[in-house]
């Protein structure tokens, strides 16, 4: 993955200065693009981070431009800059996921703890899923009997029982037991469950 930064596009040149000036001076990692199909061009499914748009732009505009990032599956956080006949245009771009808009004249600390916070949910999400697909990998190495002895043991069942439910000696379903556990990277039933639960 590449390094989290705030992706900036505007087509006008000096408030694509102004905001890099104004979120490096806060310590935000700033990439700029003069353009819809320059950042497009650009584009790798490993960005990460935030994306600011200019809701209008020469060109592609900056719906036009987030509506094809969303073919594309970005999932990053999307914040537009809007003037203030733009905004049922911002409304809308919000129903379909975008994060925020702000209005101009903006407030700049406003402006940069939107930012900031929107960096912060990317890297959660993005922290979560490398989780769930950790967990999809174990559960993947799992053998079918060991996935039934699991399935029984969240269910709260003692080994005799689950030994008489799939027919196979306690000593087995231990066997098992200590596999799943092992495999999963935990060291009792609920810990099991919790991950799981996390997971969906």
């Amino acid at each position: 993955m590449s390094e989290p930064k705030l992706h900036i596009v505007d087509d006008d040149e000096a408030i694509r200065d102004a905001l890099g000036w104004l979120f490096q001076s806060r310590n935000v990692p700033v990439a700029v693009w003069p353009s819809a199909e320059a950042f497009l061009a650009d584009y790798a499914p490993d960005l990460a981070g935030c994306l600011l748009l200019d809701i209008r732009m020469d060109g592609m505009s900056g719906l036009e431009l987030f509506d094809r990032l969303r073919d594309l599956g970005c999932r990053m956080p999307v914040l537009f800059l809007t003037g203030h006949g733009d905004v049922p245009k911002a409304v809308s771009a919000l129903k379909k996921g975008a994060r925020d808009f702000v209005e101009k004249p903006f407030n700049d600390n406003d402006l940069v703890d939107r930012v900031i916070e929107a960096m912060a949910f990317d890297a959660d999400q993005r922290e979560r899923e490398a989780g769930q697909a950790g967990v999809a990998a174990r559960l993947a190495s799992l053998t079918q009997r060991e996935r039934q002895v699991m399935d029984l043991v969240i269910a709260g069942k003692l080994n005799k029982v689950i030994a008489d439910d799939l027919g196979i000696s306690m000593r087995t379903v231990e066997v098992h037991r200590a596999h799943v556990f092992e495999k999963m990277g935990v060291k009792t039933a609920v810990e099991l469950a919790r991950i799981l639960a996390a997971v969906g």
